[in-house]
C-alpha cells in the first residue's frame, strides 16, 4: 500500500483506466456516444433541408399547418403571432387554401387553437377556411393527427427556423409531403433557448418515427379540411 503513495492524489480517481486496451475501449465508447448522440441531426438535416422555403418561393399546396407556440393572457406569444403572420400571408397570395392550426386545449382556460383562430382572422383569413386541430400537444402528434384525423397528404408547415426540420421530418414519418416556411427570429433568449431545446427533441423525434406511438388523444376522423376546401371549391 505505501507503493502507491503519491501515484493518486488522495481523494482522486484516475480519469481514464490504466492500461491502453481499455484507454482505447473507453475512446471508442465516447465516439460511439457521440455518432449516436448527432444522428438523430443529421437524420433530419438530410430529410428537410432542401424543403425549407419561403413564403415567397415556397410551392402551392392545399393546407398550411401551424403548430401552436403559447399563449400570454389569452393571446398568441410573439413566436406563435409570426407562424400565423406568415399563415396569412401563404393564403393572400393563394399558396394555401386552409390553415390547419394545431395546439394545446388541454385545460378550459387554455385554448391555442381558438387564439390563432382569431388571430388569423383578424388578419383577413376567413373563419370557414380554418381549422382547430385541439389535441396537437406536441409535434409528433400533430403530424400524425393531421394525417389520420383530417386526412392532410402534402401541406405547407410553419414554424420557427429552428423547429422546422424536426416539423418537416416527423410529418414526413407520419405520412404528409411537406414543405416547411421557417420563420426568421432575432436571435434572443428565447430563440437561443428554442435552438438549444431542439438539440434533445431531435432525440424524442427519432424515437417517435422509431416506436410510432399514437397520439395522447386520436379519436375519429373530422371532415373540417376536407370541407373547407370543398366549399373553396365551390367558390364562383
Amino acid at each position: 500500500m505505501r507503493a502507491l503513495r503519491g501515484l493518486v492524489p488522495r481523494g482522486r480517481v484516475p480519469l481514464l483506466p490504466r492500461s491502453r486496451r481499455a484507454q482505447r475501449r473507453t475512446v471508442q465508447a465516447v465516439m460511439l456516444g457521440c455518432v449516436l448522440a448527432l444522428a438523430p441531426a443529421t437524420w433530419m438535416h438530410a430529410v428537410a433541408d432542401s424543403r425549407i422555403r419561403t413564403t415567397a418561393d415556397v410551392p402551392a399546396r392545399d393546407v398550411a399547418v401551424v403548430f401552436g407556440a403559447g399563449l400570454w393572457k389569452g393571446r398568441p406569444t410573439p413566436y406563435l403571432a409570426h407562424r400565423l403572420d406568415a399563415a396569412a400571408e401563404l393564403y393572400r397570395t393563394g399558396k394555401v387554401k386552409v390553415v390547419l392550426v394545431t395546439g394545446d386545449n388541454s385545460r378550459a382556460e387554455y385554448d391555442e387553437p381558438d387564439a390563432m383562430r382569431a388571430y388569423l382572422t383578424e388578419r383577413g383569413v376567413p373563419d370557414g377556411r380554418i381549422v382547430g386541430d385541439y389535441a396537437g400537444f406536441d409535434t409528433w402528434d400533430s403530424c400524425v393527427r393531421a394525417k389520420k384525423i383530417f386526412g392532410v397528404d402534402r401541406a405547407v408547415l410553419v414554424t420557427q427556423g429552428f423547429h422546422i426540420k424536426r416539423a418537416i421530418a416527423l410529418c414526413d414519418a407520419a405520412g404528409i409531403e411537406s414543405y416547411g416556411v421557417g420563420v426568421a427570429e432575432p436571435h434572443d433568449s428565447v430563440w437561443y433557448y428554442g435552438g438549444t431545446r431542439e438539440l434533445f427533441a431531435a432525440g424524442k423525434a427519432a424515437l417517435d418515427v422509431v416506436l410510432e406511438p399514437d397520439p395522447h388523444f386520436l379519436g375519429p376522423k373530422e371532415p373540417g379540411v376536407t370541407e373547407a376546401l370543398a366549399s373553396d371549391a365551390a367558390r364562383p
